[in-house]
C-alpha cells in the first residue's frame, strides 16, 4: 500500500512541477529577480550569492555544527552523559552512513534557515530497536499535509520512501505562521534581497563598461524642425559618440551644432554606498546577527564586540539550538522518561571564546565550588592530581551564623569607629 501510494505521489508532484514551470514561464509582469532565490543552490542570481546572506548562514550553521549535542541521563539527581548508547555516537560522530555530523548539523540549519523546514527520520534497528539512522532528507523530497500531519517521504538518494505520522519524524521548523510548517527567512527578507542583487549587478555592469555614461545626441535650437537627412546623420552621430565611449574615451568632440544631454545618474547620485550599507544591516535584521559578524565597517571596541557576541548567544543561537533539543527530546523520548533523559548543546565552548575569558571563567568556577580542579582538567584532557577532586570555595565567603566571624566583623567595625574619632579629635 505503501509503495503504490509513494508512486501515485510522486507523478503527482511531477504534474505539478510541470503545471508550475508553464505558469512561471508564461509572459507577465515581473516584479524583480527574487522569485530565483528559492533555488538557492544552482543559480548564479540565488540568495546565496549576496555575500551577507552567505556569511549570516554559514556563521548561524557552522556555530551549531560546532556544539556536541548531548544524550544525558539521570543519575544521582544529575544529568550525565551517556556515552554507552548508539544515540551518542549518531549525534555527535556520524548520523548517517555517510555524512558526518558536523555536515549534518551544518545541513540542517542551513534548511531551516533558507527552506524553512529541516525533516529527519529515525530509522530503527530490527536487531536491537535502537535508532540505527538519522536520515537528513533531501529538499524537495517531502510532503507535509498539515490536515492529518502525515509526512510522504520520496528520498531515493538517501533510500527512504513511506508515509510517516508525525510522532514518527523529527520536523525542525523555522518561524511558523500556523505552527505546522516553518517559512524561509528568505521569504521575509526577498525584497531586501532583491535590492541587494540588483545593486550588484548595477555595480558589475558598472565596472564591466567602465562607468560609461548615458545620454541624448539631440540639434541645436538654431533648426526648427527635423528633416529624414537630419534624423539619419543624428542616428550616426549617436553611434559613433556611443563607440567612442565604450572604448574607453573620457573626452568627445562633438560635430556641427550637435548637443548631448546626459540622462543616467552617477554613482554618487544613487548613493549606491549608502544603500548597500543599507541593505547589509537590514539582511542582519532578517537573520538576527550583528553586523559586526559580516565583517561590516561599523565602529566598535572590545566592549561592544562582547555585548555582541552575548546578544548573539542570547537571542540568536540559544532559541536554535533550543528548538533542536526539545524536537529530539519529543520524538525520541518516550514521555516517561522526559524527566530522566534530555538532549543537550554543549554551550561551553562558546561562552569561553578566548584563551583569557576561558581561564576566568575555570577559575570562577572552582572558586564557587561549581567544578574541581580535576573535573576542569579531564575536560582540558590532563591527568587527575592528588587532591584535586575536593571542592574548594573562595576564603572571603563565611557562614552567617558563624560566630567567629560574627565577632571578627564587630571587632573591625569597632576599630573603624575608633579610627574615625581619632580623626576627628584631631581636626
Amino acid at each position: 500500500m505503501g509503495f503504490w501510494q509513494n508512486i501515485i505521489n510522486l507523478f503527482k508532484r511531477s504534474n505539478e512541477t510541470d503545471s508550475t514551470t508553464e505558469v512561471s514561464s508564461s509572459t507577465g509582469p515581473r516584479t524583480g529577480d527574487y522569485t530565483q532565490f528559492f533555488s538557492y543552490f544552482g543559480s548564479g542570481h540565488s540568495a546565496l550569492s549576496v555575500a551577507t546572506v552567505y556569511r549570516c548562514v554559514q556563521l548561524l550553521s557552522e556555530s551549531v555544527a560546532n556544539l556536541p549535542l548531548q544524550y544525558m541521563r539521570l543519575k544521582d539527581d544529575i544529568y550525565v552523559e551517556d556515552k554507552s548508547s548508539r544515540l551518542h555516537y549518531l549525534l555527535n560522530v556520524q548520523p548517517d552512513y555517510t555524512k558526518s555530523a558536523f555536515d549534518f548539523w551544518k545541513e540542517v540549519v542551513e534548511n531551516v534557515l533558507l527552506d524553512g523546514n529541516a525533516y529527519i527520520v529515525p530509522i530503527y534497528s530490527v536487531v536491537t530497536m535502537e535508532v540505527d539512522r538519522l536520515v537528513l532528507c533531501g529538499r524537495h523530497t517531502v510532503t507535509h499535509n498539515i490536515y492529518d500531519d502525515t509526512y510522504t517521504v520520496c528520498d531515493t538518494v538517501n533510500g527512504v520512501n513511506d508515509v510517516y505520522d508525525e510522532a514518527n519524524i523529527i520536523h525542525i521548523k523555522g518561524h511558523t505562521r500556523n505552527g505546522k510548517q516553518g517559512v524561509s527567512v528568505l521569504e521575509y527578507a526577498r525584497q531586501t534581497i532583491d535590492i541587494a542583487i540588483t545593486g550588484d549587478r548595477e555595480t558589475l555592469k558598472r565596472f564591466s563598461n567602465g562607468g560609461n555614461v548615458r545620454g541624448i545626441i539631440s540639434n541645436d535650437k538654431t533648426v526648427t524642425g527635423f528633416g529624414e537627412y537630419q534624423d539619419d546623420e543624428l542616428d550616426k552621430t549617436a553611434e559613433d559618440v556611443d563607440s567612442r565611449f565604450q572604448r574607453g574615451e573620457r573626452i568627445v568632440s562633438l560635430p556641427g551644432q550637435v548637443d548631448f544631454k546626459q540622462i543616467s545618474l552617477s554613482s554618487t547620485d544613487m548613493q549606491f554606498l549608502e544603500s548597500r550599507k543599507f541593505t547589509v544591516r537590514d539582511i542582519c535584521r532578517f537573520f538576527g546577527v550583528h553586523p559586526s559578524f559580516v565583517f561590516d565597517d561599523t565602529s566598535n571596541n572590545y566592549k561592544s564586540a562582547e555585548m555582541a557576541n552575548v546578544a548573539f548567544l542570547s537571542n540568536t543561537l540559544n532559541p536554535l539550538l533550543r528548538n533542536i533539543e526539545n524536537e529530539f527530546l519529543r520524538k525520541l523520548i518516550a514521555p516517561s522518561l522526559c524527566c530522566k533523559r534530555k538532549f543537550e548543546f554543549d554551550r561551553r565552548a562558546l561562552y569561553a571564546s578566548d584563551l583569557d575569558s576561558k581561564v576566568k571563567y575555570q577559575t570562577a568556577t572552582i572558586a564557587a565550588g561549581i567544578y574541581t580542579v580535576n573535573d576542569w582538567r579531564q575536560i582540558e584532557n590532563r591527568p587527575p592530581i592528588k587532591g584535586g577532586d575536593k571542592i574548594l570555595v573562595s576564603a572571603n565567603l563565611r557562614d552567617i551564623n558563624d560566630n567567629n566571624a560574627v565577632a571578627a566583623t564587630t571587632k573591625k567595625e569597632e576599630k573603624k569607629e575608633e579610627k574615625e574619632d581619632g580623626n576627628d579629635g584631631q581636626s
